[in-house]
């Protein structure tokens, strides 16, 4: 089998197992904004801590999976430059994507971590 082709298959069942966890992020921001309409009604602070701390694990692991994703696009790209390869600017591009994405779930990140009002309706 080509070398290129099983990196791309191998890639693949990575990108499987992400589904996977984007499932499950899903289902605990489903679950978060059923704390949040408690905390938001009843001011209840048990549920306003729980919402918080949902969030923060939420864009926590969508933090990790966009590095993920911008080392790999990077990585693409770089072996794209080395092969001459044709789509160069569709490696770039996608590299870009990737990198300004991971950049929004930083300062989303940022912003479930220090407000501590839950004055900002975020989502990813």
């Amino acid at each position: 089998m080509d070398v290129k082709l099983a990196n791309r298959l191998e890639e693949l069942k990575k990108e499987d197992f992400i589904w996977i966890i984007y499932i499950a992020i899903i289902i605990l921001s489903l679950y978060s904004n059923v704390v949040e309409r408690d905390y938001l009604i009843t001011k209840n602070e048990i549920s306003k801590n729980k919402y918080r701390l949902f969030n923060i694990i939420i864009f926590s692991v969508l933090v990790l999976i966009y590095i993920y994703f911008t080392k790999s696009s990077y990585d693409s790209y770089q072996e794209a430059k080395l092969e001459n390869d044709n789509d160069i600017k569709y490696h770039y591009l996608a590299f870009l994507a990737a990198l300004l994405t991971l950049l929004g779930g930083i300062i989303f990140l940022y912003i479930v971590l220090n407000d501590e009002n839950i004055s900002v309706e975020i989502a990813f």
